[in-house]
């Protein structure tokens, strides 16, 4: 989840700040009141997660639409809340459209199981680099080699034998809430460097609804939070994944991180 938080906070970050070139491109709960359990883990919240992950798992077609909100901690401690959305469109295994908005810039990301490129349509040019594989295993490649960070990315890690194995200091149920207009089952969630809470659609869709992210290792307690809009089971043309430069685009070189370098 702390690589949750990260993506937040870089899509945050790369769609307020004004153009430049990126690192790949040249460089069903309880419905009674919160108790807390005595360990401070409630192994009922952290089933919860796998349960919503493994449903998650079993979607072989969607688009998500998220709407981000973060914070920028100035110098003397003051907060600059800004914003940017994000649309997913995933048909697995291994074909994925992603595009990242703010009013100041955008980028896009698209793989069509063979070929993974990466966007930039205001300062036209894009990147394009060889992968085959799932989508889960392309959002890994592009942050080891690259440190390109997909939004939402832990929408293809939760259900899988990685999100087994996550540690936490605390996990509570905190109750009912709704978002837009459903339902949902409020889980809170304590890590080390990150607090967070999620929302998830009660029933028999468990479906993520609302992430918030507080970042405990900064004194100033930055916060993001993402809603998620869904829409499973969405038919998408084949060509939604394809990529075509459109007229006076450069291709330039995708680098590596030099950590990664042979």
């Amino acid at each position: 989840m702390r690589r949750q938080a990260l993506a937040i906070l870089m899509l945050l970050t790369t769609c307020a700040a004004s153009t430049g070139t990126t690192a790949w491109a040249q460089q069903g709960a309880p419905a009674s009141a919160p108790v807390a359990p005595a360990n401070g883990v409630d192994p009922d919240a952290v089933q919860m997660l796998h349960t919503m992950g493994s449903y998650l798992q079993s979607l072989q077609r969607f688009r998500v639409f998220t709407e981000l909100t973060g914070e920028r901690v100035l110098a003397d401690g003051q907060k600059l809340q800004h914003s940017a959305r994000a649309t997913l469109e995933v048909d697995r295994p291994n074909r994925l459209r992603a595009v990242m908005k703010s009013a100041r810039t955008e980028r896009e990301i698209i793989y069509d199981g063979r070929t993974a490129t990466l966007f930039s349509p205001q300062q036209k040019y894009y990147a394009s680099v060889p992968f085959q594989g799932t989508v889960g295993k392309l959002v890994e490649a592009l942050r080891e080699r690259y440190g390109v960070e997909l939004p939402l990315a832990d929408l293809f890690s939760w259900g899988t034998p990685e999100a087994q194995h996550q540690k936490f200091d605390s996990a509570m149920f905190a109750g009912q809430d709704y978002v837009g207009n459903d339902l949902c089952d409020h889980y809170a969630f304590r890590q080390s460097g990150i607090d967070w809470q999620i929302w998830i659609a009660s029933g028999d869709k468990p479906l993520p609804r609302k992430v918030v992210v507080t970042r405990t290792d900064d004194d100033a307690r930055p916060q993001s939070i993402s809603i998620l809009s869904w829409q499973p089971g969405f038919s998408i043309q084949p060509s939604t994944f394809e990529f075509r430069p459109p007229a006076g685009t450069k291709k330039i070189e995708a680098v590596q991180l030099p950590t990664n370098k042979g």
